[in-house]
C-alpha cells in the first residue's frame, strides 16, 4: 500500500467528519489482527480497514480504538470480554450470527491460493483439489464450500497460525497451495524479510476462490445493534469521499 495515498484519503475523511469530531465522541473498542494491508498495528493509520472504520465511526459520533491480537484471541475477546465491542475484518459465515451482529460490508478482498511458480495448480472446481495439500490459517473463515469440504475431510488441509507461516511452508514444499487474500500476499511478499527473494518463486493462482466482502462483527445485544447501525450509517456518510469513478469504494485505499 502506498503510505501517501492512504494518508491523503484518511485526511480527507477526517475533514469530512470534522463537525462530528468537534463534539464529545463515544468510545468503541474493537479487536483485530496484523493482516496487512487491511489491518496492522504498525501500518499507516493501522491499515486500510481501520482507516475506513475510524472515519465511519467518527461520522456517526464515535471514536474507535483498535487492539491487535493473534486471530483466535481477537475473536475470543470480542465474544467474551466486556471491554470489547467486537472484532474485524471478517468474512461472512452463517454461524457467526450465533454470537455476533454483522455490519454491512466495508470493503472486499480477492481470496484465492498462493502457489509455487514452478508448480502451478490448474483447477476448476474444489473436487479437482481433493488430493492437493492446502495450507489454511487456523480459525479463519474461507468460503462456505471450502470450509464444508475441509471440515468433512474432503480436502487435505494443513492449519497454521498465520499467512506468513503458510507461505514458508509453501516454499519448503510442505504444501502445494496456501489460501490467502491477494492483497495480503502482495504486501507480505514486498515487505517481509523472511520472504526476501520469494517473489521469483511464489505467485497468486489464476483461479479465484471468491471476492470476499469484509465485515465488522459486534457482540450480540442492544449495544452491538446500536454500534452496527451507527457504523452502517457512517459508511454511507463517507461513501462519496471514497468513490473513484465506477471503482468499488474500498479500492482506493489499497492502491
Amino acid at each position: 500500500m502506498k503510505r501517501q495515498t492512504l494518508n491523503k484519503i484518511f485526511a480527507a475523511l477526517t475533514l469530512c467528519t470534522a463537525s462530528t469530531l468537534a463534539c464529545a465522541a463515544e468510545p468503541v473498542t474493537l479487536t483485530s489482527l496484523d493482516w496487512p494491508p487491511y489491518t496492522g498495528e504498525d501500518l499507516p493509520d493501522q491499515g486500510a480497514s481501520v482507516a475506513v472504520a475510524k472515519a465511519a465511526f467518527a461520522a456517526a459520533g464515535y471514536t474507535l480504538k483498535v487492539e491487535f491480537y493473534p486471530w483466535q484471541r481477537a475473536v475470543a475477546l470480542a465474544k467474551d470480554s466486556s471491554k470489547h465491542d467486537g472484532y474485524f475484518p471478517e468474512y461472512y459465515a452463517d454461524e457467526l450470527k450465533q454470537d455476533f451482529i454483522l455490519s454491512e460490508p466495508m470493503g472486499s478482498g480477492p481470496l484465492g491460493f498462493a502457489e509455487l511458480k514452478a508448480k502451478p495448480v490448474t483447477w476448476h472446481t474444489l473436487d479437482d483439489l481433493k488430493s492437493t495439500k492446502i495450507g489454511v490459517v487456523r480459525g479463519y473463515v474461507n468460503t462456505s464450500e471450502f470450509d464444508a469440504r475441509m471440515h468433512s475431510g474432503k480436502l487435505k488441509t494443513d492449519a497454521t497460525g498465520d499467512d506468513l507461516k503458510n507461505l514458508q511452508k509453501l516454499l519448503g514444499g510442505r504444501i502445494s497451495l496456501a489460501v490467502i487474500d491477494k492483497n495480503v500476499l502482495t504486501h507480505l511478499m514486498s515487505t517481509t524479510p523472511e520472504l526476501k527473494g520469494a517473489s521469483d518463486k511464489i505467485q497468486f493462482n489464476a483461479t479465484l476462490l471468491e471476492d470476499k466482502s469484509l465485515y465488522v462483527c459486534f457482540k450480540k445485544g442492544a449495544r452491538g445493534q446500536k454500534l452496527a447501525q451507527a457504523l452502517n450509517e457512517g459508511m454511507l456518510d463517507i461513501l462519496p469521499s471514497l468513490k473513484q469513478g465506477d471503482s468499488y469504494w474500498f479500492t482506493p485505499l489499497l492502491a
